[in-house]
């Protein structure tokens, strides 16, 4: 975004103006109501791809050109969403929350990702439901992963599966109370650069090991990539990453050293979001790890909200897990 420096906490880049914002608004209540109105049914999800078709040209295009080209932070904000804040019920306080019945901010949120690709779940996290709260619950305060409050380390999603998602989506619908929690990226395009080679090409050898977040039930690993592979990979001046700092180990010396070192420049090139009701976060899982500052919940039916899903670019590419040719990767 112009004019912003690395860890300065920033706004949404564009925001929809009225007339789009209630154009979208009118979009999602038609898949509230009338037909099946279940996130996870198949024909719902074939009428949140048609309807998206609908969406404002501005926000449209936005997301045809971020899904060509990510940019140099892999991140796309866009502010002004509708999310019926007045009418929001409290948010979920109970592990596991999902949202599977169609709302205004889960047909948003599927509209969007179908502009980008197909909607992708993991039977093992959340059900294998393909809209997610992101919500600090009780008693997971320190929690590495959606359910906690505490500092949450940068990451891509799902790198220790065959078919990670290529984006992520995120739409806030509720703040925190304190302002404080920040959605903290960091896009490899500003990170590479800052990489002493020695660092670069110890990334780019399989010298690296990545298992499932804590997010996953136990027996996720099942489906998990066992074998060493590489942090980095593909175009050695555009590459793909897949890490998580909690859950990727690194197996000999330059490696252990590269990851420190990869570390320490996420840090000097992340950029804090705050992210407001209405907010929408489109971030590019390929090129761009993400993570969380700490903030204070209160467990009063107002905690921060956000609501999740994931999305692949080539459904057919992972058949081979997902039973009936749907949107679950169930292995």
């Amino acid at each position: 975004m112009p004019g912003t420096t690395p860890n300065t906490a920033v706004a949404a880049d564009w925001i929809l103006d009225p007339a789009d914002a209630d154009a979208c608004e009118h979009l999602a209540r038609t898949l509230t109501a009338g037909g099946p109105d279940q996130v996870d049914n198949r024909d719902w999800l074939t009428r949140a791809r048609d309807a998206g078709d609908e969406l404002p040209l501005p926000l449209r295009r936005a997301v045809r050109r971020f899904r060509r080209q990510s940019g140099p932070c892999g991140t796309l904000v866009i502010g002004g969403l509708p999310v019926d804040q007045a009418i929001l019920p409290p948010t979920p306080a109970v592990p596991g929350s999902v949202q599977r019945q169609a709302t205004v901010p889960a047909a948003l949120l599927t509209m969007v990702a179908c502009g980008l690709g197909e909607p992708l779940a993991y039977l093992a996290e959340k059900s294998g439901a393909l809209v997610q709260d992101v919500v600090p619950v009780p008693g997971q305060e320190t929690f590495h992963g959606n359910a906690g409050s505490v500092p949450l380390s940068f990451h891509t999603e799902n790198g220790f599966h065959p078919h990670p998602p290529d984006y992520v989506v995120f739409l806030c619908l509720r703040a925190d109370h304190d302002g404080t929690a920040g959605m903290r990226v960091a896009g490899l395009r500003q990170t590479l650069p800052l990489l002493t080679p020695a660092a670069r090409e110890a990334l780019f050898a399989p010298e690296f090991i990545t298992t499932p977040p804590p997010s996953f039930s136990p027996d996720a690993t099942s489906g998990a990539e066992a074998e060493p592979r590489p942090v980095l990979s593909g175009a050695a001046e555009d590459p793909d990453i897949r890490m998580a700092q909690l859950v990727t180990t690194p197996l000999t010396p330059r490696a252990t050293a590269a990851l420190a070192e990869f570390g320490r420049a996420c840090e000097a090139s992340a950029r804090t979001l705050r992210l407001a009701p209405g907010d929408l976060v489109v971030i590019d899982n390929r090129v761009t790890v993400h993570g969380r500052t700490a903030f204070r919940p209160r467990y009063d039916g107002a905690d921060r909200w956000l609501q999740r899903t994931y999305v692949t670019t080539d459904l057919r590419r992972s058949r081979d897990h997902r039973p009936d040719d749907g949107h679950v990767l169930a292995r």
